[in-house]
């Protein structure tokens, strides 16, 4: 039998794999280990600048042939570190041994013990994983999200005046507009958009516990505080001063739980247009050459946005999990967080899959102002909610007679429909004052939508 032992285990490197594919230069665990090279040879540069044990500055050639190890990393130095590894049995020490090797070639070797010095393993990991996930988030997952804002944007302002029978509990309620309702997704995600792009990114270099014990020992009248600050703070990132020997994963939680939190939000935008295509409010517009069922030609399935369902699922069930993971080391470390961030991309992926599908599908839909406005006209006992707050202000104002007008208003429509001519009716019968029957006699269900159209102005 033909093995089947290579092929892709999950669908985001084998299915989705085009979709997802630019994540693998910020979260894969190749990106990981240019990202820890990075840390080590900018630490190394840090403490030759500042003539740490009586060295001194590498001169500019020096730095870019350095640093030019981290922009040409490739897959023979993934190679090599993954053969270093089989022997060291320990991924941040093959990082080591690659760097002392890169020096030596280049004649370096005399600065060759300040590689990873006075570093434990977390001082290198958790600065590298923050640099990949901050890139990630901005390179990648923030764009496309702020893509799709942009579509519902477009959506709620070219539809803001288009009326629509809105339903609460499922059942005919006061009318809206499509725009507005577009324009309450965009709200939501806005919001969410500002407070992930606000994300302070913390990193931490102090030892083994957190104590600079070692950094001391070796340099006892330098402010190691400050140079770590400085350090951490060179690198783009926010420098978290009381730690033990992780950085204590908090931000990364923060920034699950509202990833999270936005997925949730997508999820609905999804399950209300899913709803609004199956009521015939939105039309899907047939893509050539598409199947949409394999035994029922005229169907047309909603499925970008089922799919977007399902990735949005994945992606919280594993961001969800981070969260709850990760803020808990037992005592000063333990390595249950190691496991569990190898699964940040995991969680990022099954998201941009969702935004990808969503953005795809918003591209592929059509409103149905016939269908709209069909449900509209069909549901004119929706006007009972205007007709009874009026009696009720005729009331307070002295104008009429009528008791309890909910109780009226619900005898003639709970569970009922009523057209035009039997509410005309009763209008004209009703005990209110003049003007008040006019505005009453004048309101029809597609105009019955308040301010919904300008509450759109309402968008940043």
């Amino acid at each position: 039998m033909t093995t089947l032992s290579n092929q892709p285990l999950s669908p985001l490197d084998g299915r989705y794999r085009e979709a997802v594919a630019e994540l693998g230069e910020h979260l894969s665990e190749a990106a990981l280990n240019r990202a820890r090279v990075n840390v080590e040879i900018e630490w190394l540069l840090f403490l030759t600048d500042r003539r740490m044990f009586g060295t001194t500055p590498l001169t500019d050639v020096r730095k870019t042939e350095l640093r030019r190890i981290v922009g040409e990393f490739g897959d023979a130095d993934i190679r090599e570190l993954a053969e270093l590894e089989a022997t060291t049995r320990h991924d941040v020490k093959a990082v080591e041994y690659l760097l002392r090797r890169r020096l030596d070639s280049l004649g370096i070797r005399g600065v060759s013990e300040l590689v990873h010095f006075a570093a434990t393993s977390e001082d290198i990991n958790n600065i590298a994983y923050a640099l990949c996930i901050d890139s990630a988030l901005r390179s990648v997952w923030l764009p496309k999200f702020r893509g799709v804002i942009r579509t519902l944007r477009t959506l709620a302002l070219e539809n803001r005046s288009l009326p629509m029978l809105a339903h609460t509990h499922g059942q005919p309620a006061t009318p809206t507009t499509v725009g507005k309702e577009f324009a309450v997704f965009v709200h939501r995600l806005d919001r969410l958009a500002r407070q992930i792009d606000a994300t302070e990114s913390l990193a931490k270099f102090s030892g083994a516990t957190g104590t600079y014990a070692a950094h001391l020992a070796a340099a006892p009248d330098a402010d190691w505080p400050a140079m770590s600050r400085s350090f951490v703070e060179s690198l783009g990132l926010a420098w978290n001063p009381l730690t033990t020997q992780i950085e204590s994963h908090d931000w990364q939680a923060e920034l699950y739980s509202r990833m999270s939190h936005a997925n949730r939000v997508l999820h609905n935008l999804c399950t209300d247009i899913w709803a609004y295509i199956s009521m015939g409010y939105i039309t899907q517009v047939p893509v050539a050459g598409a199947t949409g069922s394999s035994t029922m030609p005229h169907k047309v399935n909603p499925i970008r946005f089922e799919n977007a369902e399902a990735n949005l699922e994945l992606s919280s069930a594993v961001l969800d999990s981070l969260v709850a993971t990760l803020v808990t080391s037992r005592l000063q470390r333990d390595l249950t967080d190691s496991s569990a961030q190898r699964n940040i991309g995991v969680g990022f992926g099954h998201s941009v899959l969702a935004l990808d599908n969503i953005q795809r599908g918003l591209g592929e839909i059509a409103l149905n102002p016939q269908r709209l406005a069909q449900d509209l006209d069909a549901n004119w006992e929706v006007l009972a909610e205007a007709i009874q707050t009026v009696i009720r202000a005729e009331i307070t104002a002295g104008r009429s007679s009528i008791s309890d007008p909910y109780a009226l208003l619900k005898e003639l429509t709970r569970g009922r429909r009523v057209g035009p001519d039997e509410l005309a009716e009763f209008i004209g019968t009703l005990d209110i004052g003049a003007d008040a029957k006019v505005r009453l006699s004048e309101l029809v269900p597609s105009t019955y939508i308040g301010i919904a159209d300008r509450l759109v102005d309402y968008l940043d």
